[in-house]
C-alpha cells in the first residue's frame, strides 16, 4: 500500500463525507477506508424512525459499501480492525476479515471511530438483556426480538435519542415507558413549557413516563412480559424488551493507546489536528476546539467539519468555523427544533411574544444571556416552521 495514502478508520457518516468531501478536491491521492463492519452508507438518524415506516435494518441503506468505494476511487478495508497506530512511523497495524495483520503506512490518517453507547451497571440476572441501538447490526437485532406482535418496550433514557425511539415504538403499535432520573424530557436541551409539551404529547399517544427514577435492576420473570425491572422509586415495571439510550461516549480507545490527547473526545484544533503529527479526527470521536472543547454528535457538525478537514488534507489549511446548527428531533407528535446555547453561557429561556401565535399559544422560546442577546431557540409544533426566521436573530 503506499504510503501516500490517506488513510480514514470508520465507516460512518463522518468516514465516508470525508472521503466525498476529498475527492471533489483531489482525484488522485489513494485513499484508503478502514471499517470493522461491511462499509454499507446509511444515515444514523434513520435507526430511530424505522419502526413506524416498517422498515427492516437492512432497508436503511442508501449506498451498498462496494458502490460507495467505486464511485469515490476508495480502496475499502471491511471487516478490518485497526489494532494500533504508530504515530511517528505514520503506520497502522491493521487485522483484516482473514485474521491476518499487516502494516499499513500513511501519510495523513483520520479517525472517525464514532462513539459508544453509555451502559450503566444494573443489577439482576438478566442485565445483559438490556440493548441499545448505535449501528444497522444493532437495530437489525432489536427489530429480531420485538417480532411482528406488539410488545411492551422499557427504554431508559429521556433524551433525544429516548424521545424519538419512543415516538417511534409506540407509532408502530408497542406499548412505551421510559424512565429518567430527571423531571422532565430532554430537560438538558428545552426550557420547561417545551418538554411539558412534549411530554404530554407522548403520552397521548400511549407513553408512559416514569421521571425522576432510574432502573435499578433486570430480573427474568415467569410470565409474559418475560422481563422485570425494578425502579429506584420501588416500582416495578414489565415489559418484552429495554433499550437503554442514555447517550453516547467518544470511542477514544485507539487514539489513547497511541498516546494521542484525549479527553471527552479525542482533542482536535481548529484545523482537525490530534496531537499527532498529520492524524486527525472528526465526527462522534472528537472533541471540538471550534466548539469550545465539545464533542458534537449530530449530523449538520459532521457535515461541516467534513467540509473542512477535506479542504486541508488537500493542501488548504482551513479552519473549521461552525455556523448555527439547529436539531430537528423526529417526534411526529411534537416536531421540535432547538438551537441549543453554548452549554455554561449564562442567561434565561424566556417565551416568545414577538409572534401573535407563538405568544397566544405557545410553541416558542428563546434563551437571551446577560445582555438581551438571543443565543438559542426552541420551536415546537407549528412553530417549527419559524426555524429560519429565528437562525437569522440568533448570536452565536
Amino acid at each position: 500500500m503506499s504510503a501516500a495514502a490517506l488513510v480514514i478508520v470508520g465507516a460512518g457518516l463522518a468516514g465516508w463525507t470525508t472521503a466525498r468531501e476529498f475527492r471533489k478536491l483531489d482525484t488522485s491521492t489513494p485513499v484508503v477506508l478502514i471499517t470493522a463492519d461491511n462499509g454499507d452508507f446509511y444515515a444514523k438518524p434513520t435507526l430511530s424512525n424505522a419502526c413506524a415506516q416498517k422498515r427492516a435494518a437492512e432497508q436503511l441503506v442508501t449506498t451498498p459499501a462496494a458502490k460507495m468505494a467505486e464511485t469515490l476511487n476508495v480502496t475499502l478495508l471491511a471487516h478490518s480492525l485497526v489494532l494500533a497506530i504508530n504515530a511517528a512511523a505514520h503506520s497502522l497495524t491493521v487485522a483484516g476479515a482473514n485474521g491476518d495483520s499487516q502494516t499499513l503506512p500513511y501519510r495523513q490518517l483520520v479517525l472517525a471511530t464514532g462513539a459508544h453507547p453509555i451502559r450503566v451497571p444494573l443489577q439482576g440476572e438478566a442485565a445483559a438483556q438490556v440493548q441499545s441501538i448505535n449501528h444497522l447490526s444493532d437495530l437489525a437485532h432489536f427489530q429480531l426480538v420485538l417480532g411482528d406482535t406488539p410488545k411492551t418496550v422499557l427504554i431508559m433514557g429521556a433524551g433525544l435519542i429516548g424521545c424519538e425511539f419512543a415516538n417511534d415504538l409506540v407509532l408502530g403499535g408497542h406499548r412505551v415507558h421510559i424512565a429518567d432520573p430527571a423531571e422532565r424530557p430532554l430537560a438538558a436541551l428545552l426550557p420547561t413549557g417545551a418538554s411539558q409539551q412534549l411530554q404530554d404529547a407522548l403520552q397521548s399517544l400511549g407513553v408512559v413516563w416514569h421521571l425522576g427514577s432510574t432502573v435499578q435492576s433486570l430480573r427474568h420473570a415467569d410470565s409474559t412480559p418475560a422481563l422485570a425491572a425494578t425502579l429506584s422509586n420501588g416500582q416495578e415495571v414489565a415489559a418484552d424488551l429495554v433499550l437503554s439510550a442514555i447517550g453516547l461516549r467518544a470511542d477514544t480507545a485507539l487514539a489513547q493507546a497511541a498516546g494521542l490527547h484525549c479527553e471527552r473526545g479525542v482533542v482536535v484544533d481548529e484545523q482537525l489536528h490530534t496531537s499527532a503529527q498529520d492524524v486527525f479526527a472528526l465526527g462522534d470521536c472528537a472533541q471540538y476546539a471550534s466548539a469550545g472543547a465539545r464533542t458534537l454528535p449530530y449530523v449538520m457538525p459532521i457535515m461541516n467539519a467534513a467540509r473542512a478537514l477535506a479542504a486541508t488534507l488537500a493542501g488548504t489549511p482551513t479552519p473549521l468555523v461552525f455556523p448555527l446548527m439547529p436539531v430537528s428531533v423526529k417526534t411526529p407528535a411534537l416536531p421540535t427544533v432547538v438551537a441549543a446555547p453554548h452549554p455554561g453561557l449564562a442567561g434565561h429561556w424566556v417565551a416568545d411574544d414577538l409572534d401573535a401565535e407563538a405568544a397566544q399559544t405557545g410553541g416558542a422560546w428563546r434563551f437571551l444571556d446577560g445582555q438581551g442577546q438571543q443565543r438559542g431557540f426552541v420551536l415546537t409544533g407549528k412553530q417549527s416552521a419559524r426555524r429560519m426566521e429565528l437562525a437569522k436573530t440568533t448570536v452565536l
